[in-house]
This record gives structure tokens, sequence and C-alpha cells, in this order.
């Protein structure tokens, strides 16, 4: 072992290797050397591999092109929030708003007016939610729209609940038609 390591060694003065220089050749071990026909089998691999690898790429690299052309005619102009500002929440997931499954479709889409607490992210804010709400106050900016006021003339104003029967019911003021 020591020697086979000895001779192993590029000498600093000659620059080859002890055993090339006194036997001309290579030291062997116990193994045999392959040929170099399945080395040039292996290279060839490693060829087509990295073309393979280069179409997948390039390939790729076009269907992102595709989907972020898709995707960026979908965006529009990103509402920039800020503490304090006064928002609406999206009805979409909320189960709270729905007491009945046959009101599911007369609900409003926004509710509330809520205070933006905390700007978590760029597409996150935290809401001042009343107990009765019983959802994280962390929500994504596409669930919730600006509130803007309405003008003085549009304000409708919320009409009180009639109990009949033990039950909340709008009084209606006039049928409009039959």
């Amino acid at each position: 072992m020591a020697e086979f390591t000895y001779n192993n060694k590029v000498h600093s003065s000659t620059k080859t290797l002890l055993f090339k220089a006194n036997y001309r050749q290579d030291p062997r071990m116990e193994f045999e050397v392959r040929r170099k026909e399945k080395y040039e089998r292996v290279e060839k691999f490693v060829i087509k591999m990295r073309e393979v690898q280069k179409e997948a790429k390039v390939a790729l690299g076009k269907a992102q092109e595709k989907i972020k052309k898709y995707i960026d005619r979908k965006r529009g102009e990103v509402n920039e929030y800020k503490v304090k500002d006064l928002v609406m929440l999206s009805t979409n997931n909320l189960k709270y708003q729905m007491i009945r499954r046959r009101t599911e479709k007369l609900t409003e889409r926004f509710v509330g007016l809520y205070k933006i607490k905390k700007i978590v992210l760029t597409n996150a804010v935290e809401l001042e939610l009343p107990s009765t709400v019983r959802i994280h106050p962390v929500v994504n900016i596409s669930r919730i729209c600006r509130y803007i006021e309405q003008v003085e003339e549009q304000k409708k104003e919320q009409q009180a609940l009639v109990i009949i029967e033990e039950e909340e019911e709008w009084e209606v003021e006039r049928i409009l038609n039959k």
C-alpha cells in the first residue's frame, strides 16, 4: 500500500507519476480498466441529456410566458391600502352571513365597514373585526374592496325589522306588481 501510494504521486521534477516514468503505463489496481468505448457511450448519453434539458428549459420558458400573458390580462391596478382605511369584506366564502340556504342568492356581495388594523404583506391586511365575525382577521386583498361613501341623495336607509310569530320579517312598504 505504501509503495502503491508513493508511486501514484506526481513527482515535482518530472511532473508525471513515478510508476508511469518507470514502466511507461499507469499503475493497475485489482480491477480491470474500462475500455474507451464505454466512455464514448457515456459521453454521447451526457450530450443527449444536455440537449433534452435545453429543449425542456426552452419549452418551460415558453409556457411561463404564455401563462404570464394570460394572467396579466386579468390583472388590474392593485389597490394600495393604508392603516385605518375603511373596507368591505366579500361574502363569497363567509357562511356566518348565510342564515338560511334559500337566502344565499339574496345575500349582499360585500358586508360591513371594517377598518384596516395592520398591513401584513402587500397582498394581505389585518382587519378590526367584531366578535360575531368568526374568521381570521388577516385576509387577502382579493377578499376586500375599498368603501366608497354614497352620495347624499343616494343613501339608503335601513328599514327596521318587524317580529311576526317570533321571526324577524321586513315590513313591505308597497306592492309594485302582481
